[in-house]
């Protein structure tokens, strides 16, 4: 099925790069006519969009393009209340934006240039494992390893001339030996990713609870799993269990706070190990539940000033 939407403060391109999600592939134009017609429309007149990606998630595959700001969903009619909520369609980001202190040139910026950014709602278990993954890695690398574990060890979902998988289960990630996972390339990895499988089945990590819990109980709990420091912990909180509060702390975001919101004097009296948190509790705290979207738009502007964007 077809569904359209116009939706503010969204951009395809900007979410495919923000380093949230991996499962965004760029699909050309004429496969968007090829696939159009079959889900009972007609082409749409002008010409098709040229920004168009497959997504997938919990199983559920999805076709999406954009021009302008207006979206179409290709989907499963009983998957379009999953993919709104996906997206995160239902949050105002022009807000968001409005919030800004006009006193923070920086972040306002960033937010101009990343205004089109959304927070996804992703599987917590497909997070945990691709931030496990994500450690020293750059986002092409960590994409090509998440979709080689999808296509090893996830389901096949039936698409007439393309392949897609889901992403691994527990229990069928599980099937892999420590040395299987060796040999995909992940590297010291392997061995968070097979302790966390084994944790998932013997009920020592359990995935439901997790989805219960709150932003700092969350963050206590995932951190006491091999492999799991306090970056990993938040980047499950903000991008699966979609704790918007939450604030990844990697190099580029370490960077950007010791670039734009250190000042020596303020904190000359802060503990080494304490300083990114005070600043962040001090330049992003007033933001509340928002601070995750904050730190998406620095990161992503920060990327884009030194080129590592690339227009898709």
């Amino acid at each position: 099925m077809r569904f359209t939407h116009t939706v503010p403060c969204f951009d395809l391109s900007q979410i495919a790069q923000s380093g949230q999600c991996f499962r965004m592939h760029p699909l050309p134009p004429e496969f968007f006519s090829e696939i159009l017609p079959s889900a009972g429309d007609r082409a749409p007149d002008p010409p098709l969009p040229d920004r168009g990606f497959s997504i997938v998630s919990r199983g559920r595959l999805l076709f999406i393009l954009q021009e302008g700001p207006e979206i179409t969903l290709l989907c499963e009619e009983s998957d379009h209340p999953f993919w709104l909520s996906y997206l995160d369609l239902e949050r105002d980001y022009q807000a968001v934006i409005r919030s800004i202190n006009s006193k923070d040139a920086y972040l306002a910026a960033a937010a101009q240039a990343g205004s089109g950014i959304r927070i996804l709602a992703q599987d917590p278990w497909e997070m945990i494992i691709t931030f496990l993954i994500s450690q020293q890695k750059t986002i092409p690398a960590i994409q090509s390893l998440v979709e080689a574990l999808s296509r090893t060890y996830g389901k096949p979902m039936v698409f007439p001339g393309r392949a897609f998988y889901s992403f691994p289960t527990p229990e069928e990630l599980s099937q892999a030996s420590l040395e299987d996972l060796q040999a995909l390339k992940l590297g010291y990895r392997a061995k968070y990713i097979y302790r966390i499988c084994q944790d998932v089945l013997s009920g020592s990590l359990d995935l439901e609870g997790l989805k219960q819990m709150e932003y700092g109980e969350a963050m206590e709990y995932l951190t006491g799993f091999y492999g799991i420091g306090k970056k990993v912990a938040n980047c499950i909180c903000l991008f699966g269990l979609h704790q918007i509060g939450a604030f990844p702390i990697d190099t580029w975001i370490e960077k950007i706070l010791m670039e734009h919101y250190y000042d020596k004097k303020k904190y000359r009296r802060i503990p080494k190990a304490h300083l990114l948190d005070r600043i962040v509790e001090d330049s992003f705290g007033p933001y509340g539940g928002n601070a995750g979207i904050m730190q998406q738009y620095i990161f992503y502007y920060e990327r884009l000033l030194q080129n590592k964007i690339r227009i898709i």
